[in-house]
């Protein structure tokens, strides 16, 4: 399995004491460039930093809201890329923070602005080939790429938990962001869970959209690895791309196209978490077990908390 990550993360102000706002320090918009982006020379010195650490960075941009950035490396094989990911949020922060930022990997810290994510480009190369490519192939994808695009499909609802592992995660799978509520996979459309870019021969790929950054990243590929080589082993088939925007489709036309949608909070994650044998064998009876008391216990934490939300709803209402 070779896996290519893309990790978005926002730049906040700090204030005098040193502790982060949610003040960011730039206006810009997606790929926009200095001047207007504040956040630029910080962007540049992490790249460089990256690099000496032997990192191979392929893109460097701005992101759609304000202070959200994205960079890109290349994609490797999944254990040296689950290291990379770690290696790059600890080399992002101590950058940030040296240029008086605060560099977060949050899902969600901003109501009405895009959410952070990090699509899991993803790959199966054999004797140095690429399997997922067959140039005599429906839309050049061989077989095995629709067995293992089956198998995500099918193990999205249990494997959310671990792409998703947080409270905050859900406020980011919502409509209209470009984060993927919706299980279905297209080549061109970016509102499905798995889109397939156009690229192909070694670089043919599948994109997983629904994981964010503040996941394991061991667990949340080995997780998708084995549902997509589940895939493949019990030969299933995806269902019809869908190349429409679902979002602006109704319940009625998703039920007819059979496109059901990923959890909605991470105890509903949590839920199907523990129906899913074959994920929860994936990461081993005993992490599973207390990874499921852990996230129960922060969703219990949650639903207890009075938020800013409903102080300002029903303080003076009733």
């Amino acid at each position: 399995m070779c896996v290519g990550p893309e990790c978005e993360f926002y730049l906040f102000q700090t204030d005098d004491d040193g502790k982060p706002t949610l003040r960011t320090n730039d206006d810009a918009g997606y790929f926009d460039l200095a001047p207007v982006d504040l956040g630029e020379g910080a962007r540049r010195d992490m790249v460089i930093t990256l690099n000496k650490m032997g990192f191979s960075v392929e893109a460097s941009h701005h992101e759609a809201a304000p202070g959200q950035h994205e960079i890109d490396f290349k994609y490797d094989e999944a254990l040296c890329a689950a290291d990379k990911i770690m290696t790059f949020k600890f080399i992002i922060k101590m950058v940030a923070k040296k240029h008086g930022l605060h560099a977060t990997f949050m899902p969600k810290p901003v109501y009405g602005a895009a959410g952070s994510g990090m699509h899991v480009n993803q790959s199966l190369f054999k004797d140095g080939k690429n399997v997922f490519f067959d140039k005599n192939g429906e839309r050049e994808l061989s077989a095995i790429a629709y067995n293992y695009l089956a198998g995500i499909l099918k193990h999205a609802k249990g494997f959310c938990a671990i792409t998703n592992p947080t409270v905050n995660s859900y406020k980011r799978l919502v409509s209209g962001y470009e984060a993927p509520v919706y299980i279905a996979w297209a080549l061109t459309n970016r509102s499905p869970l798995v889109r397939v870019p156009a690229k192909r021969g070694a670089s043919t790929r599948l994109e997983l959209r629904n994981p964010d950054p503040s996941c394991n990243p061991y667990l949340a590929l080995a997780v998708i690895l084995e549902s997509g080589l589940d895939g493949i082993k019990k030969k299933l088939n995806p269902p019809y791309p869908v190349d429409k925007n679902i979002y602006e489709l109704d319940e009625e036309k998703r039920k007819q196209l059979s496109i059901d949608s990923l959890p909605e909070s991470i105890a509903e994650a949590i839920d199907y978490l523990n129906k899913d044998e074959l994920i929860k064998k994936a990461i081993g009876s005993h992490a599973c077990k207390i990874y499921m008391e852990a996230k129960k216990l922060e969703w219990d934490e949650y639903k207890n908390k009075i938020t800013p939300w409903e102080i300002e709803q029903y303080l003076t209402k009733f």
